[in-house]
C-alpha cells in the first residue's frame, strides 16, 4: 500500500507519516474480503495540534479516489476524530481482531462488508 502511505516534511525534516497496510477480513462463512488498514497516523510531538493529521488523512483519501482503489478502508482509532473522514463502526460490530480492542474504536470506510470474521493478513 505504498501508493497511499504518506510522509509529511517540513523542508528536510520528517514531521508526520500515515501508513496503509493490506489486510483482509477472513469471514466466518469462509470468504475473504480485502481491506486496507489505515494507520498509524503519527505526527512528531512539536508539530501536533496544527492540523497535520487531518492533512495526511485528506491526502490519503484523495489518493485512494484518484487511484480508483476499491478496497474498503479500516482503522482502530477515536470514533469522534475519524468520523469527519467518513469512518464509522456501523459494519464492524461482528469483526474480531487478534488481541484486545475497544469495540467502538474498530472503524471502517467505504463499501464495507457486514458480518462476522477476523482481521488478519491478506495471505
Amino acid at each position: 500500500m505504498a501508493a497511499i502511505s504518506l510522509a509529511l516534511l517540513d523542508g528536510a525534516t520528517l514531521i508526520g507519516t500515515l501508513q496503509c497496510w493490506p489486510v483482509a477480513l477472513h469471514r466466518d462463512d469462509g470468504g475473504r474480503v480485502p481491506l486496507v488498514m489505515v494507520g498509524p497516523v503519527a505526527i512528531a510531538p512539536p508539530h501536533q495540534g496544527h492540523g497535520h493529521g487531518t492533512t495526511l488523512m485528506l491526502a490519503m483519501l484523495e489518493r485512494v479516489r484518484a487511484l480508483g482503489l476499491a478496497e474498503p478502508l479500516m482503522l482502530i482509532g477515536d470514533p469522534e476524530y475519524y468520523a469527519r473522514f467518513g469512518f464509522t463502526a456501523d459494519a464492524t460490530r461482528e469483526w474480531r481482531v487478534p488481541g484486545p480492542v475497544e469495540r467502538h474504536r474498530l472503524l471502517a470506510h467505504g463499501a464495507v462488508p457486514a458480518g462476522a470474521g477476523i482481521l488478519g493478513p491478506r495471505g
